[in-house]
């Protein structure tokens, strides 16, 4: 086994941490990303020591993780979007004026991966996003991404996680012939705070398959741990969608190049507007 530098954010608790840890123990150098400075260092003492801390709901926290990873790290051999939530009834704006669920689970992704894409190019890196089945639900409308129009919580979640593996897409087509790739899986249906943290009506969903739940260590190990320690290309092909190790089905919107190649171009216009 070649030892890698991997980049996991969300890695305070549940997946991230979990994936970290294995990770770690497998002798890569792993470098963990959370919102919560005390549980972030208390995973870092674990993993290495190495962790910086961004808030995804404020863009400026990513951009300054960005500039942190590219003075810190020579090398990411791999970058893990993990990090994701679901959020109340209401629809919440943050302070840079996006829709809460679209800003940390999809752009807040795809600006850090955007300001890594030179160092992940030069290090023939790979990107893995943590996306979830709720993306068969999903619906990406490119002139209402941050659904302004019949906004309700699952239906933000499953439109960004649906986002996730279209932009995931079209990274893969955009650079693996330059050496970086991409893939996305989902995690299974996983026991980590995500589950206790949203909401009465969330709870009650996923309670009829408590006895479906994973822990987050066979989460990760199944998923996250294996992309990330596997070489990308050679033994797993890229630019696809995983579930328990396989290749899986998805929304039918998630293969339109056309779907893919707008919502890049527009989460571009997004930033820079």
């Amino acid at each position: 086994m070649i030892p890698k530098t991997i980049v996991i954010t969300g890695a305070s608790d549940g997946i991230g941490a979990a994936a970290a840890g294995q990770l770690a123990q497998e002798g890569h150098r792993v470098v963990v990303v959370g919102r919560s400075p005390s549980k972030t260092a208390a995973v870092a003492t674990h993993t290495g020591g190495e962790y910086f801390v961004a808030d995804f709901a404020v863009l400026d926290t990513v951009r300054n993780l960005a500039l942190q990873l590219l003075a810190h790290c020579g090398v990411i051999d791999v970058l893990a979007n993990n990090a994701g939530a679901m959020f109340g009834r209401e629809r919440r704006i943050t302070g840079d004026g996006h829709e809460m669920t679209f800003q940390v689970n999809y752009l807040a992704p795809f600006l850090l991966t955007q300001m890594l894409t030179s160092r992940l190019l030069e290090s023939g890196g790979t990107v893995i996003n943590t996306s979830s089945a709720a993306n068969l639900l999903g619906r990406v409308d490119p002139d209402d991404l941050e659904l302004e129009r019949r906004y309700r919580p699952f239906r933000a979640y499953a439109a960004a996680k649906l986002g996730l593996i279209l932009f995931t897409r079209e990274f893969d087509r955009r650079y693996r012939l330059r050496g970086a790739t991409s893939t996305t899986f989902h995690p299974g249906l996983v026991a980590t705070n995500f589950l206790g943290e949203h909401g009465m009506a969330t709870r009650a969903g996923y309670s009829p398959l408590r006895h479906l739940v994973l822990t987050p260590e066979k989460g990760a190990a199944r998923t996250l741990v294996y992309l990330a320690g596997a070489v990308p290309g050679q033994d797993y092909a890229t630019g696809e969608y995983y579930r328990r190790g396989k290749v899986a089905g998805t929304n039918r919107h998630a293969r339109d190049p056309d779907l893919a190649e707008a919502l890049w171009s527009r989460s571009i216009a997004t930033l820079e507007s």
